[in-house]
C-alpha cells in the first residue's frame, strides 16, 4: 500500500488529461495533518464549453452501442477498481481522513455498483400494448441525454460511482464534477472507467469553483439531466437553475436521522450496531444516526453504555491500522460542530463525553455524546454532520413517531424493537425514504436510496437508479 500522493493532478476532457498551465489552482489538504498535499487545476469556462461539445458527440455514439458491449465495459471497470483498490484507498484516506479500511470498503462498494448496473441495463424493458390487428403501440426506454453529476467529499469515490455507473449503463454521456477537496481518488475512478473502454468524450471529469461550474453546465442546452448529492440549500439552488431548462434532476440531500430505541430492544446488540455506525466517517454521513430518542425504561442505561463505548474509540490518522475514527474533512468542520455543541450545552444539554477538538494538528474532534438535549437546541434541527450523538427520552410510540417526523427532512431513520407489530407500525409511520429496523444496513446496490420532504427526490441504486437516467417514449403504429 503506497502513501505517495500525486503532485501532477489533472482533469479529463474529451480523452485528454489537462495539466494546470496558467489555470487557477486550489490546494488539496490532508485533514489529519493540515498540510497541503498538492495543487489542483480548476477548469475555465472555455474548458467547460469543450467538455459540453464533447459530451454531445459522445452521447450520440454511446447510446447507439449495444447494451451487452456497455455491460462488458462496466464489468471491466469494476474489475480494475478491485485490482487497484490498495493503491486508491490510501489516496482517499489522505484526502478525506477516514480510516483506510473504510476507504477500501468504499472502493469495493463502487466496484459493486458497476457490476450491478452492467446487468441491470439489460432489464430496461418497455412493453407492447394490446391493439387491434394491424396496429401496434409500444412503450420504450431511452437514455435521457448528457448528464452533469455533482458529488460531495464525504464519500467522494462511491457517490460519484453511484452516478457514473447507471448513467453509462443507460447510454448517457456524463460530465462529472467531484469535490475539489478529494480529487486524486476521483481521478483514479475515472482512469478505471477509461481504461475499461469508455471513450473520453463519453465520460469526462472537471474540477472548479462549484457555483461557476454548476451554473455553466446546467445553463447549457446540451445537459439534459442533473444528479446532485449534497446539502439542502445547494440542492435547492441547483433545482432553480435546472428549472429554466426543464431538466430532470435527482437530488440526494441532507438528513438528520432519528433513532428510536424502545425498551424491549436487545440493548447490547443495539449498542453493538449503533455506536460504530454513529462514528463511521466521523459522523460525516448523510444517513448517520444522529437524534437518539430512547424509551424511559432504558434511557439512563443506554446513555451510560453508549458513552462508555464512545470513550473507547481510537481516534487518529486514518492510515494507522488501529484508527477507528479519523479527522473531520476540512478546517471548517470542527468550528461548525463545536458551535452546535456549545449551543446545546448552553440550553441545558449534558455532555457526557467529548465536546471539543482533539490534538494540536489536523482537524480532529473528540467523539461526543450529549444527553437531555432540549428540542430548541440548534443541533436538534440542524444536522451536525460530525461525531455527535444527541439523546432524549420518550414515553410512548406516538411520541417517538412525532419526534422522528418533526423536521422537514426525511432521508434515513432507524428503530430498534423486538415487538413485531410495533416494527410494522414504525415502517409505515416514519416519514423517511429509508427505514432500518434493528439494522443500519439501508444501502444496497439493488435497493433504492433516496429521501422525501426536503431531503430530496428521486432514487439512486436499484432499478430506480437506472430509470433516473432514462426517458419513456410511446410509439404508435398503424
Amino acid at each position: 500500500m503506497s502513501t505517495d500522493y500525486p503532485q501532477d493532478l489533472r482533469f479529463q476532457i474529451d480523452g485528454e488529461w489537462i495539466e494546470a498551465g496558467d489555470r487557477q489552482r486550489q490546494d488539496v489538504v490532508n485533514p489529519a495533518t493540515g498540510q497541503t498535499l498538492a495543487a489542483l487545476p480548476l477548469a475555465s469556462a472555455d474548458d467547460l464549453d469543450r467538455a459540453l461539445a464533447a459530451a454531445e458527440l459522445g452521447f450520440r455514439e454511446w447510446k447507439a452501442k449495444d447494451v451487452n458491449e456497455r455491460g462488458a465495459i462496466l464489468r471491466k471497470a469494476a474489475e480494475l477498481l478491485r485490482e487497484r483498490a490498495e493503491d486508491i484507498a490510501p489516496l482517499l484516506t489522505m484526502e478525506q481522513g477516514k480510516p483506510v479500511k473504510e476507504a477500501m470498503g468504499e472502493v469495493l462498494g463502487a466496484a459493486g455498483l458497476f457490476d450491478y448496473f452492467a446487468e441491470e441495463a439489460k432489464r430496461a424493458h418497455g412493453r407492447v400494448l394490446v391493439r387491434p390487428t394491424g396496429q401496434r403501440s409500444t412503450v420504450i426506454k431511452q437514455p435521457v441525454g448528457p448528464v452533469a453529476a455533482f458529488s460531495p467529499w464525504n464519500f467522494p469515490l462511491f457517490l460519484m460511482a453511484r452516478k457514473l455507473a447507471p448513467a453509462l449503463a443507460a447510454g448517457c454521456s456524463i460530465i462529472c464534477k467531484p469535490p475539489e477537496e478529494t480529487p486524486a481518488c476521483a481521478i483514479e475512478l475515472m482512469r478505471c472507467v477509461l481504461d475499461a473502454g469508455v471513450p473520453g468524450h463519453v465520460a469526462q471529469m472537471v474540477f472548479g469553483v462549484p457555483d461557476q461550474v454548476s451554473t455553466h453546465l446546467i445553463a447549457s442546452p446540451v445537459i439534459r439531466k442533473i444528479s446532485f448529492t449534497g446539502s439542502v440549500p445547494v440542492g435547492k439552488h441547483l433545482m432553480k437553475l435546472a428549472a429554466d431548462g426543464v431538466k430532470r434532476t435527482t437530488m440526494e440531500l441532507g438528513g438528520h436521522a432519528p433513532v428510536l430505541v424502545f425498551d424491549d430492544c436487545d440493548l447490547e446488540r443495539t449498542l453493538d450496531i449503533i455506536v460504530p455506525q454513529k462514528f463511521r466517517n466521523a459522523g460525516q454521513v448523510c444517513v448517520s444516526p444522529t437524534r437518539f430518542y430512547v424509551q424511559n425504561g432504558i434511557y439512563d442505561r443506554f446513555v451510560d453504555e453508549f458513552t462508555q463505548r464512545t470513550e473507547q474509540l481510537t481516534v487518529g490518522n486514518g492510515l494507522e491500522e488501529a484508527t477507528q475514527m479519523g479527522p473531520l474533512a476540512n478546517e471548517r468542520r470542527p468550528e461548525a460542530v463545536g458551535a452546535l455543541i456549545a449551543d446545546a450545552a448552553d440550553r441545558g444539554g449534558r455532555i457526557t463525553t467529548g465536546g471539543d477538538v482533539l490534538g494540536d494538528s489536523g482537524f480532529f474532534f473528540r467523539p461526543t455524546v450529549i444527553a437531555d438535549v432540549p428540542l430548541d437546541a440548534q443541533i436538534m434541527s440542524n444536522e451536525p454532520f460530525g461525531p455527535v450523538a444527541m439523546m432524549r427520552p420518550f414515553e410512548t410510540l406516538d411520541e417517538a413517531v412525532e419526534q422522528a417526523n418533526r423536521l422537514p427532512y426525511g432521508l434515513a431513520a432507524f428503530a430498534f424493537t423486538e415487538n413485531g407489530r410495533q416494527a410494522m407500525i414504525l415502517g409505515d409511520a416514519i416519514e423517511s425514504g429509508m427505514v432500518g429496523i434493528n439494522t443500519v444496513g439501508i444501502s444496497a446496490v439493488d435497493a433504492p436510496f433516496g429521501g422525501v420532504k426536503e431531503s430530496g427526490f428521486g432514487s439512486e441504486d436499484g432499478p430506480e437508479g437506472l430509470e433516473a437516467y432514462m426517458v419513456t417514449k410511446a410509439v404508435h403504429q398503424s
